[in-house]
Order: structure tokens, then sequence, then C-alpha cells
């Protein structure tokens, strides 16, 4: 034992020459404000952040908060990320535990023959051995930092299954919503298609039987039946169109959705919250896959740390503490005590290269590491400026979509009136009855795509807690 504390102090002066893998975040590789940002920015003075914004407060319509906890409870990808933490997080128990010893209590009893010949009574006899110990083996002395890297790691690599897991859980509630729109949008667009065919159907009777006294002419009633059947057509385009909606927005949920919890145009679904952008450098560092891709790289930082440390010996300890006997009854005497102590250093001194390999190993795959954080931080900043630029676009382009319907929709009273007076031809009255359905078309449209804009611009802000 006196010899090993000269060796043990110079293992802990060398301990103290090293130095784990010290962690620097990396600069930022976007500019520090959003393009054109007090345009994008405009009308939204004193919004919340999005990521302060839970997404119970964000989805105001109840129904639509319903198929959310729905799908929160049944999706399968987002139950596969849940697990994933769950299998992380023993993982890193694993790791943890190498820092402390494993005891072991054990028992034993081992009984021989010694044979005559090799007896030193020159009698035949029974040898008896009875053992009861308490102790470790090859725990390791973690000098240099070797097992606290390796539980670093672990533990980052578990921190980034977590904020996978709310990363997940803001897509699935993006891409639940944006369904649900898209669901409402399409049954808007099917009503609007019925009720057109519902009216022309009654002017194309209306217009046979002005034909059958001779008033009409065959050139409005074949006019009249075309428009007739393109709105037949169309209600059977947005009939499929519905059936796979539907499809999309179960899979997603993972259960079967209660008619009553859908909507049947985007008129009934309740208004979603404005919210800020912020600063990028406030923003981006808050969003999950960031987060989760900057504990990526603490955890191939740390790896840095465990391929150092290879460099330097490893020491374990062995040690033990028992009673022996060769008779039973006398096994729990003092006399019977016994212990051992067994330390144990490995130095490697020739191994080919193979510890510098494994350094470089890690430092490439903390640079790689790095330059996916950099890519998921370009490519939220893209996220994040597109649907900025779109947000104030739709706002004006529903504006002036809604007064070009209510122009179409005058235009076409019109123009019937003007047919029945026998001032125009019926064809005026078709063109103007067709530019007014497509105008209500597009607006359904842009309705939609300026609510699927907020969505996806509370998704890619980090909303969704």
């Amino acid at each position: 034992m006196r010899k090993l504390i000269p060796f043990l102090a110079m293992s802990f002066f060398l301990h103290g020459c090293t130095h784990p893998a010290q962690y620097v975040r990396p600069q930022l590789p976007v500019p520090s404000a959003w393009p054109e940002s007090s345009a994008a920015q405009a009308g939204v003075q004193g919004a919340p952040a999005a990521t302060d914004l839970k997404w119970q407060e964000f989805f105001t319509d109840q129904r639509l908060q319903s198929v959310i906890e729905l799908a929160l409870d049944n999706n399968r990808d987002l139950r596969i990320a849940t697990l994933n933490i769950e299998r992380v997080q023993a993982l890193y128990r694993i790791q943890r535990a190498e820092q402390y010893p494993t005891i072991v209590a054990s028992a034993s009893a081992n009984a021989y023959r010694v044979p005559e010949n090799l007896s030193s009574s020159d009698h035949p006899e029974t040898v008896a051995e009875y053992t009861v110990g308490l102790g470790f083996t090859s725990w390791e002395l973690d000098l240099f930092g070797r097992i606290r890297s390796l539980k670093s790691s672990a533990l980052e690599q578990y921190l980034a299954s977590e904020q996978a897991r709310s990363a997940a859980q803001i897509s699935l509630i993006a891409a639940v919503a944006n369904s649900y729109l898209a669901l409402a949008a399409d049954r808007e667009d099917l009503r609007l298609a019925q009720e057109t065919f519902d009216a022309q159907q009654k002017t194309y009777e209306l217009i046979l039987r002005t034909r059958q006294v001779g008033i009409a002419s065959d050139l409005d009633v074949r006019q009249s039946q075309s428009q007739v059947e393109a709105a037949r057509v169309d209600i059977a385009r947005y009939s499929g169109q519905l059936a796979l909606d539907e499809n999309a927005l179960n899979l997603l949920v993972g259960a079967p959705i209660a008619a009553g919890l859908l909507a049947d145009d985007l008129g009934r679904v309740a208004a979603l919250k404005d919210v800020s952008p912020g600063l990028p450098s406030d923003l981006l560092l808050r969003r999950p896959d960031i987060l989760a891709a900057e504990h990526q790289l603490k955890a191939a930082n740390a790896d840095i740390g465990a391929a150092r440390a290879a460099f330097f010996p490893r020491i374990s300890l062995t040690a033990a503490a028992g009673i022996v006997s060769s008779d039973l009854t006398r096994l729990f005497i003092p006399a019977a005590g016994t212990w051992n102590f067994a330390p144990q250093v490995a130095l490697p001194i020739f191994d080919s290269g193979a510890r510098q390999a494994n350094f470089k190993v890690a430092e490439v795959n903390r640079d790689m590491v790095i330059a996916e954080y950099e890519k998921s931080i370009q490519l939220a900043f893209r996220e994040v400026s597109d649907s900025l630029s779109l947000r104030a676009t739709l706002v004006a382009q529903q504006d002036a979509q809604q007064s070009l319907v209510n122009a179409l929709e005058e235009a076409y009273r019109l123009s019937e009136a003007r047919y029945r007076g026998g001032i125009d031809s019926y064809l005026s009255v078709l063109v103007a009855q067709r530019s007014f359905y497509v105008a209500q078309q597009q607006l359904v449209g842009v309705r939609l795509a300026r609510l699927s804009n907020l969505v996806t611009l509370y998704k890619v802000l980090g909303g969704g807690a």
C-alpha cells in the first residue's frame, strides 16, 4: 500500500494537468435581424412571442383543441419519440453508474478429499473451506475524466431526445391544425359547389322551359347546361378530396374523430392569435430542434474528452473483506477475518495509433455535428423569414379578394337582371356567374393560406409547448 501512494500522487498530479473538452457555442450563421423586419412585424406590436404561448392559447377553437389533444394521446410517431426518451434516460443511468463501485456480497463453500499418499498425516482426509465476503472488482478511478465525459455525453443525448420529442410535438400540432383547416376549406368549397350547382340547375330548367315556348335559343340551353355539368364536376372533385383530407387527419390523430369535432367551413373556426417574431438570436436558440442539435453538439464535445483521457493511465481497484474458516461453526469468530486489495494500473505504450485515430474520429464527429447545428439554424431562419414575408401579403391579398368577390357578386346580379329584361344575351350571365364562382373559390383558398401561414409561423417560431 505504501508503494502505491507515490503512484497515486503522481496520477493526481497528471490529472491536474488535464482539462476536459470545453464547450463553446458556435456563432449564429445568420443575420441578426429578419429580412424586411419592419414590414413583416407591422400590426403585431405587443403580440406575445410564440415560445411564451401555449398551443391551447394559440388555437382558441375548442373543437380543434379536442382534435389536437386526441392526436397528442394517440399519434404513433409522438409515442415513439416519448419511448425514445425513456430508452436514452435508461442508457444515461447505466453510464452514470460507472462512476461508482458495484458492491457484491458472496458466500461459498468448498470441500475436497486429500488422498493418503498426499496427506501430511498419512491418512486420507477431507478439507472444507467456508467463505463469506463483501467487495468490489475492477472499479475504475476516474482521475482523468473518461467516465465523467462519457456520462456527460449520455446526459446530453438524453436532453437531446427530450427536445426532439418537443419538436415532434410542435410538428404534430401544426400538421393536425393544417389538416383540420384544409378539411374545413374543402368542405366549404364543396358546399359552394353544391349551392352553385343547385342555382345553375334551376336556371337551366327555367331556360329549358323558355326554349320550349320559343323564347330562349338552343345556345342558351347548351351554355346553361355546361355550367351545370361544370359544377357537377367540382362536386365530385371536392367529394373525393374530402375523403383524402379525412384519411390524412385520421392518420395524424391516430384515432377516429367524432363528426361533431369537424368544422363545416373556415368561417366557423375561431381566430388564431398573432405572434411576434422577436430577434433571431433570441428565438432560434429556443426552438426545440435547434436545442436538440446543440445537445448533440455538447455530447460530441464530451466524446472528445473521453477520447483524450484514453492517453492517460487507467487505474482500477479490486478489494474485498470477509471471513474464512475450515469449520462452519468457527466461521464468525474474530480470528477468521480476511481481506484483499488489488490495485491495477494500465498504461498503453504502443497501440499502432489506435488512440490517436479514436481522438481524431471524435474531433471529426464534433465538426460534423457543428455543421449540422449551423444548418439547422439556417433552415430555421429561412422558415421564419418565408412565413414572415407571406404574412403581410396574405392579409392584403385576402382583403383584395373579398372586395373582388363583392364586386363580382354585384356584376352577376346586374347581368342576370339585364338578361331577364332582354337587354343582354345569356352569355354575359354565364361569364359573370363563372367569374363570381371562381372568385369565391379563390377567396376560400386565400383564407386557408392565411390561416396555414399563421400555424406555420407559430410552429417555426418555436411555439407549441
